[in-house]
């Protein structure tokens, strides 16, 4: 059990906020009877789902679900209970209805995330990988970077650490790829780690705490200069719960940052319950079954839109003889040449082809779905080449036809089921349940030398719900723990309060570690994992 003394003298150990129980008797209960409605829903959507398949490997497919589900649960351990600490510590909520209110707004954030950080993720991992996803080296690289994650996740909360789970997942997935060049046969080519796409989001982890932390002082200074209420920036007064106005904001903001928590970081374990979905039970999950039976005609159309455009920068007299290995030479290298124009072309008209006698998926012979989807994603990896890298240059009505390629691809093989945004929403629950002390007395009384003010709390959740927003929208992944506790120290520092330094250090050293430490676990188990599949 957490130490829940308070660092702060003069407050009576009665009056402390994480004592303060306004739901005991129906919080578990209540709780209790959402995980068994929710369980239930996702066991009947799941084996409806899995009568597409024609046989299903229960104990591998129940292994690898609940060690995904328990990435999300260790998860709620470090940054649902941060969305907590503010309403918490100003005695806004309960501490009980607090982690409820917080749960609920987690898992609407979950069941309306765009799906985009998910699939933004799993672009990270090395292309031949997600396309082998079935195979043993697919498995090996599921389960190195699950577990990875879990146990460097596990290790900074026993320590009290609010560490990044998105960094820890970023690190595993960059692991994984180092480890796949390591072990790849000599003379063999792979596509490794896409250093580009890794370091936009590394920029994108590293740089919005710096952004929480001056935005939240910034906000803080604005607010004492505009709202000259005194009792906006004193400690709270004994068990007493802030002026209505307060309180309303200060829900808000705790409401605000749980639905874009939910929405952001739920979406790291939808990615990943997909990739194993995708690789244990290909037949029910390779291709979109959505009840728009138009979208297949439209992915034909927009492959015969792009296989058009190409045909005008295909060189006389360049032919291959095998497509589809010379466009996989080409993703993994990521270099273009005049075959490589003529090979994808083919490719395409092929794949279309296999697909044309087909008015749906649901029309698509089991047998046919699995290379289906290999086909049409690594046809999108290879026209990134294009749109993103430029490799080839087109003229902007030809460049449209590969955007709107895109957008099929998108349709037939990133879309996550509502069953899996249910399960994902309740191991983030579970978790904050189990493990929700440990970081909320570190954020709330650890950063600080004095008691968290009304105005503080809500400045630093008013920047941490507008940024983690932002960047779901832009399909980035960010760090609710450390934008929310950097926004914490900044309010601290503009206060004049003053900082623990003892508590910075150690947020910094994990958040310093973290990369290299997640990296280094995802190696050495996705090494050891290849020789037990």
């Amino acid at each position: 059990m957490v130490d829940i003394v308070s660092s702060e003298a003069g407050i009576p150990r009665p009056e402390h906020p994480l004592e303060r129980s306004g739901s005991a008797k129906w919080f578990l209960p209540a709780f209790g009877v959402l995980v068994l409605v929710g369980v239930v829903y996702v066991g009947y959507a799941l084996k409806q789902d899995l009568a597409e398949a024609k046989t299903v490997p229960w104990i591998l497919l129940g292994i690898a679900l609940l060690i995904a589900l328990g990435f999300e649960f260790v998860n709620g351990f470090h940054d649902t209970a941060n969305a907590v600490a503010t309403v918490i510590y100003t005695r806004s909520l309960p501490a009980e209805f607090a982690v409820m209110w917080s749960g609920a707004f987690n898992f609407l954030g979950v069941l309306t995330s765009s799906g985009a950080v998910a699939f933004g993720i799993l672009s990270l991992l090395p292309v031949e990988l997600i396309l082998q996803v079935g195979s043993s080296s697919g498995f090996a690289m599921v389960f190195a970077l699950l577990i990875a994650a879990i146990l460097w996740n596990l290790g900074t909360w026993f320590l009290g650490l609010p560490a990044s789970s998105s960094h820890t997942m970023v690190g595993s997935i960059i692991g994984v790829g180092l480890a796949n060049q390591f072990t790849a046969p000599a003379g063999s080519a792979t596509s490794g780690v896409d250093w580009s796409q890794a370091t936009n989001v590394g920029v994108t982890l590293l740089v919005s705490p710096i952004v929480g932390f001056f935005a939240a002082a910034a906000l803080l200074y604005a607010m004492k200069f505009l709202v000259r209420n005194p009792a906006l920036y004193e400690s709270p007064k004994g068990n007493a719960p802030p002026p209505l106005w307060i309180r309303g904001l200060l829900i808000f903001t705790c409401t605000g940052v749980s639905f874009a928590h939910g929405s952001n970081d739920g979406q790291k374990g939808m990615g990943l319950i997909m990739l194993i979905l995708i690789g244990v039970v290909p037949t029910a999950f390779a291709l979109n079954r959505t009840p728009d039976i138009n979208y297949l005609e439209a992915y034909k159309s927009a492959s015969v839109n792009v296989e058009q455009a190409l045909g005008k920068y295909v060189k006389p007299g360049a032919t291959v003889t095998d497509a589809k290995a010379a466009v996989q030479d080409a993703v993994r290298t990521r270099t273009w040449n005049d075959q490589t124009t003529a090979a994808l072309q083919t490719y395409i008209h092929n794949t279309t082809a296999s697909l044309q006698p087909y008015a749906s998926v649901e029309k698509v012979p089991t047998d046919l779905v699995s290379n289906a989807r290999n086909d049409i994603y690594l046809i999108g990896e290879a026209l990134k080449l294009i749109d993103k890298k430029q490799l080839l240059p087109m003229q902007p009505a030809d460049l449209k036809a590969v955007t709107d390629y895109h957008k099929a691809v998108d349709n037939a093989t990133k879309f996550i089921p509502i069953w899996v945004k249910v399960a994902v929403a309740l191991a983030l629950g579970l978790g904050t349940m189990v493990g929700w002390k440990r970081i909320v007395v570190t954020v709330g009384e650890k950063i600080g030398k004095s008691h968290l003010t009304y105005g503080q709390g809500a400045a630093a959740e008013l920047v941490a719900m507008v940024t983690i927003g932002m960047a779901d929208r832009m399909g980035l992944p960010v760090s609710t723990t450390h934008v929310l506790s950097s926004g914490v120290a900044g309010t601290m520092a503009a206060n004049g309060s003053g900082l623990q330094w003892a508590t910075v250090r150690n947020l910094a050293l994990a958040w310093v570690l973290t990369l290299p430490c997640s990296i280094a676990l995802a190696f050495v188990l996705f090494i050891v994992f290849r020789q037990v599949f």
